[in-house]
């Protein structure tokens, strides 16, 4: 079996592991705050008896505006390219939380009971916190241009190898058949040649089920050496790209280099916070599959591939696998 390389992820605020671990971090708080506002929204009084508040009309209708605040914020964290002001906002509602909690330590919270779930409700809130302020201090920082590289804004360029043992005529012939791409890239749902060979309607799937469809034009096609791409004017996921055939080092079959580019485009941004996507692991996984598809016949990889944290390994969603 040949083996992977893997170029450096190009990002225009910055790249590397800390990147990933705040806006992996960032994400999670966007959806915590939509969680918790609808929890509060919707029930007002449940959310005030697990915190040890009195549930009273007028705590109910608190809580209600509290939860509108949530929404607000996650819903902005997850959507703006730029997010570091939807957590600031937060970190203001956070201190709102704490002195409601605080007050209510302090008197309206009577029974032991109440108090420990006051208490607890404290500890939790300032933890959130610290993770709200650390987040918006690297977002800000690294939005304003004067960050470390360890900012968390989403990648705008990424290219990424892998050598496939198998000839480049062969690679090539693969890739060329568009339709073929959703065989390998798990979150397309299809793509479809729309008047000739030149244009293409892509349909990826979107967060709750979600269709995201745009129109790409192949701008470049070199036979067994490069295919060029981009979207056209006013797509809802404005991107280029290319990917390039080698032979690989070794006589060891095809190096095949896939850059994926869409700067500038707040659209594609949003889109990719909603995915919760990290361009370039993406890319990685989807070269990964197709390195599989052509070597094997299918893909046998599994989610844990892509996905961050602990969680147990199990087939990819995309199995039973693709046969080639």
């Amino acid at each position: 079996m040949s083996t992977t390389a893997t170029n450096i992820q190009h990002d225009r605020r910055g790249a590397g592991t800390n990147s990933s671990t705040v806006e992996t971090l960032t994400n999670g708080l966007g959806w915590f705050s939509i969680g918790l506002g609808l929890a509060e929204v919707m029930a007002p009084g449940a959310v005030a008896d697990f915190v040890g508040l009195p549930s009273k009309p007028k705590t109910r209708n608190l809580l209600r505006v509290y939860g509108m605040r949530e929404i607000a914020a996650g819903i902005g964290i997850l959507t703006q390219p730029r997010p570091a002001g939807w957590l600031w906002a937060r970190v203001a509602g956070d201190a709102v939380d704490l002195s409601t909690l605080i007050s209510a330590a302090n008197g309206s919270a009577k029974s032991k009971a109440s108090k420990a779930k006051v208490t607890f409700a404290l500890a939790s809130v300032a933890g959130v916190t610290a993770a709200d302020v650390y987040c918006a201090q690297q977002l800000s920082a690294s939005e304003s241009g004067n960050g470390n590289g360890n900012g968390a804004g989403k990648t705008t360029r990424a290219v990424r190898t892998i050598i496939v043992d198998r000839p480049i005529e062969e690679v090539y012939e693969f890739w060329h058949d568009l339709e073929n791409l959703p065989r390998f890239m798990t979150y397309l749902d299809s793509v479809r040649y729309a008047g000739g060979h030149q244009r293409t309607h892509w349909i990826a799937k979107g967060p709750a089920g979600a269709r995201i469809e745009w129109d790409a034009m192949t701008v470049r096609d070199e036979p067994n050496r490069m295919i060029a791409w981009r979207s056209v004017p006013g797509s809802t996921f404005e991107n280029s790209g290319s990917v390039r055939f080698e032979p690989a080092p070794g006589d060891r079959g095809t190096l095949v280099r896939v850059e994926l580019d869409y700067s500038g485009n707040r659209a594609a941004a949003a889109l990719g916070k909603l995915l919760q996507m990290d361009i370039g692991r993406r890319i990685m996984h989807d070269l990964r599959n197709f390195k599989q598809v052509l070597e094997i016949g299918e893909v046998t990889q599994s989610e844990a591939s892509i996905h961050s944290g602990m969680h147990s390994a199990q087939p990819s969603s995309q199995q039973p696998a693709h046969q080639y």
